[in-house]
């Protein structure tokens, strides 16, 4: 074997036969152990998550490649869980923190076992970034290949439906605008196929940044899951990680502050989930970029066009999107606006990728319009500050009817995502009304839960273009209305939102990007003097210790040996 790869370390020379050995009873061969890159697959398919369901599939053309390009193939598990199916109860509070856990078991299974290079095989909200963060950290060679969005489901309130339209359907039938039967109906075709959800929310989104980043193969990131040209790109992947083996190309030469900064524009161009924020953030600090995610947000949000609307935003979904010409035609309707010279994993430059795509189908302007004719001048995404947000808020403009852009209310409190939801249902949000979830952020969750369901049962009961909703959880890709999340410092760190009131008047402006509470610094101190720090909710096991770790969402909610 030769000495130039990590594997060597494991499997060279007469001293190494036992490692050998213990491959061979697997059913490794000699000739696995010669001049060969050891190709690790970290594969975090599951029968849980829908999005990875045909990940083993996926995992066997990628094994093909490698076989091929003349590496050798080594699998193994990464954890994954859906947040579809965990939101609304406990489990929400484990989804955040199963990042960390995704990122440091990848890194010790390739440091264990000197790993030569990665392949990544991921779809989903935080296994995407988790995956991600280790490449960074690890800087080996690393590529990534997703399993695909699911198609659409039948149409419903005017558009294709996913799962999530069942939370708008629910509101609608508490107020009696739909049937029983009506409802019923929906569960069993709004998702009718595996693959990462059809409309734009954070999984998508990741997966389309993990493309712009470098990290997959040119049109990767929108193949719905059940097209065979997944297949093919899944088989073409594993060639092509061999070759990054054999020319050295480590991840950091791919993820860097060129790339990270071609992630945030785009982010901004296609109105991607807030959550994209966070994980960015997370990424550039595990790779040591040197650059400061939410100042770019800030910076180039008001020059950066939105130039893609896709469910949640508009009728349209990620089917269409990749129709559209998913993220390769974006790139080049974005190009100068780009660090077009960003490397890339095929070793050639995001421009040079792009020149090089063909797109076999037409052009659609109400999914994707041009830099000259956007569908609005400034990004998707805005960060916000303000005295109820020192250090930073994260809203969506790209999915905030424009009536709203600067909203001003009377806020009601909860201290807890449960607590706002009964009340949602329960008839006692008004028009006019801000809710304020706090005790919801990563250290007070902990977790950092998404308030999904409230804004749904906001929409549901017909208030979603009359009220507001802050906190300092998260939210999903797929919502609309007007919502400000990741609020920092969070309450359970003695940020403002621990001393709003109900009545208290809230103005949210995400034009001037602020976030103010009507309230003077004097009274601010004054009730923060009678304010007591919670106790940790979780004393015991994983939450209580990223309780104890977990940053800032402004600082990406990573959990830091330091």
């Amino acid at each position: 074997m030769s000495k130039g790869w990590r594997s060597s370390e494991v499997f060279a020379g007469p001293q190494n036969a036992g490692a050998r050995a213990l491959w061979k009873s697997m059913g490794y061969c000699d000739g696995d152990f010669g001049d060969r890159p050891v190709i690790g697959i970290a594969n975090s398919w599951n029968t849980l998550v829908p999005g990875h369901f045909n990940l083993n599939m996926v995992s066997e053309q990628v094994k093909k490649g490698i076989h091929r390009a003349g590496g050798v193939a080594a699998e193994f598990g990464v954890i994954a869980s859906c947040d579809g199916v965990c939101e609304g109860h406990r489990g929400m509070h484990f989804i955040l923190p199963q990042r960390e856990v995704i990122a440091d078991s990848i890194e010790l299974v390739a440091e264990a076992h000197h790993l030569d290079a990665l392949v990544l095989l991921a779809s989903c909200d935080k296994i995407v970034p988790g995956m991600l963060m280790a490449a960074a950290r690890l800087d080996i060679p690393a590529i990534m290949i997703t399993g695909g969005p699911m198609l659409g489901g039948v149409e419903f309130d005017g558009r294709k439906t996913d799962e999530t339209s069942l939370h708008e359907a629910l509101g609608m039938l508490a107020s009696g605008k739909i049937s029983e039967e009506r409802f019923r109906s929906l569960e069993n075709l709004c998702a009718p196929t595996c693959g990462s959800c059809s409309f734009f929310g954070t999984a998508n989104t990741m997966c389309c940044l993990a493309e712009v980043l470098g990290m997959t193969l040119p049109g990767a990131a929108l193949i719905p899951a059940v097209h065979s040209e997944r297949l093919r790109l899944a088989c073409e992947t594993g060639e092509v990680i061999c070759r990054m083996a054999r020319e050295g190309l480590t991840a950091r030469k791919i993820l860097n502050g060129l790339s990270i900064e071609n992630a945030v524009r785009a982010t901004l161009a296609m109105s991607g989930s807030t959550n994209a924020v966070m994980h960015l953030a997370a990424i550039a600090a595990e790779a040591e970029a040197g650059v400061d995610v939410m100042d770019l947000f800030s910076r180039l949000g008001p020059e950066t066009p939105q130039i893609v609307r896709v469910n949640p935003a508009s009728k349209w979904n990620t089917e269409d999107f990749w129709m559209a010409g998913g993220i390769p035609r974006m790139l080049k309707r974005m190009m100068p606006l780009l660090q077009k010279d960003a490397l890339t994993c095929t070793g050639r430059t995001v421009e040079e990728n792009v020149s090089a795509c063909v797109f076999p189908f037409p052009e659609n302007d109400d999914v994707m319009k041009t830099l000259e004719a956007p569908f609005s001048p400034r990004g998707g995404i805005a960060v916000l500050r303000g005295n109820l947000a020192p250090d930073t808020a994260v809203t969506k403009p790209g999915a905030i009817d424009p009536s709203l852009h600067v909203f001003t209310g009377e806020a009601r409190v909860f201290d807890s995502e449960d607590d706002a939801n009964a009340a949602i249902l329960a008839g006692k949000i008004q028009a006019g009304n801000v809710v304020v979830i706090r005790y919801e952020g990563p250290k007070g969750g902990p977790g950092m839960r998404e308030m999904y369901r409230a804004m749904k049962y906001l929409y549901g009961m017909g208030l979603n273009k009359s009220t507001a909703l802050v906190t300092d959880g998260r939210f999903s890709g797929t919502n609309n209305g007007c919502f400000v999340g990741h609020i920092s410092p969070e309450a359970a760190e003695g940020g403002p939102l621990a001393i709003v009131r109900d009545g208290d008047k809230i103005t949210v402006d995400v034009i001037e990007g602020t976030l103010h509470l009507h309230v003077s610094d004097g009274e601010i101190w004054e009730r923060f003097a009678s304010w007591k720090k919670p106790a940790p909710k979780v004393t015991r096991g994983h939450l209580a210790l990223y309780s104890r770790l977990a940053s800032s969402a402004a600082k990406g909610a990573v959990v830091r040996a330091e």
